[in-house]
């Protein structure tokens, strides 16, 4: 803790305040929707610059999750009942902020007995009925291992099915208790086997306190299940009652991770 008390965050990290009036409009918008994103619950310090750019993650299922990873700023709890007309008004809130990439992740909901993949399907459905043009990407949990519930959401063929590894296998019952980093793995070497032309996608966080070969190895491991894309991204500190940063990574650093990435065969880091 003290440690991380005397870090000052470096220049490369600070951001501006949101503001402005394309950032009020999309924030007007999604509120008017009864809409969450990622964005706002997870108190992501880029939503000014996303909003700005008529971008957001969608967040379906509600805002409470039932794990408890230690990383994470949305609530933890007891969860609400699912709303079935909540699909319906993603897609219609994509299609008046004119997006011609469409991302959708969830709380993770194990309290549901499919994890909530029925709902997943239902979105990607009308996401495709009113925004036919565009992409649709989506960021599920890992549905506690049921491939049955995975299936759900591969059947309806989105463009991208994304699943955070997050972080090292070292480090996965401090900073994600209730996961399972091989069972991580399988489900995006599943999505690659039941269907080649869904890319698939992984995110990795940096600064909890892992090791730079530890991370090439996770690179590596997410290669050998097919993953096509990585993001790697600093891991910021959303409250007090989270794990502390251990390391800022220098952009230099990022850069590094891009060329491993490219010559393990990623198509984009």
């Amino acid at each position: 803790m003290q440690q991380e008390k005397r870090q000052r965050l470096p220049e490369w990290l600070k951001v501006r305040l949101p503001s402005g009036d394309t950032y009020t409009e999309v924030k007007r918008l999604l509120n008017s929707s009864r809409l969450n994103t990622v964005c706002k619950e997870a108190n992501c310090p880029n939503v000014g610059e996303c909003f700005n750019q008529k971008t957001a993650t969608f967040l379906i299922l509600g805002d409470v999750c039932t794990r408890g990873c230690r990383f994470c700023n949305v609530t933890k709890g007891t969860t609400k009942p699912v709303d079935y007309e909540e699909p319906d008004r993603v897609a219609v809130a994509a299609n008046q902020m004119g997006l011609r990439h469409i991302v959708v992740t969830s709380v993770t909901r194990d309290d549901l007995k499919d994890g909530g993949a029925a709902i997943y399907a239902n979105t990607i459905s009308m996401i495709r009925k009113h925004n036919p043009e565009s992409t649709v990407e989506v960021l599920i949990p890992d549905f506690q291992g049921s491939i049955e519930s995975l299936d759900i959401v591969i059947r309806e063929t989105p463009d991208v099915i994304n699943h955070n590894i997050e972080t090292v296998p070292r480090l996965y019952k401090l900073v994600r208790p209730g996961a399972i980093y091989e069972q991580s793995l399988y489900l995006l070497k599943h999505v690659k086997m039941t269907s080649p032309d869904i890319l698939t996608k992984s995110g990795l966080m940096v600064g909890i306190g892992e090791e730079f070969e530890e991370i090439v190895d996770v690179m590596k491991d997410l290669r050998k299940a097919g993953c096509e894309i990585l993001t790697i991204g600093q891991y910021l500190r959303p409250g007090k009652r989270h794990l502390p940063v251990q390391r800022y990574y220098h952009p230099d650093e990022f850069v590094e991770f891009g060329k491993i990435g490219k010559e393990l065969g990623f198509e984009h880091v």
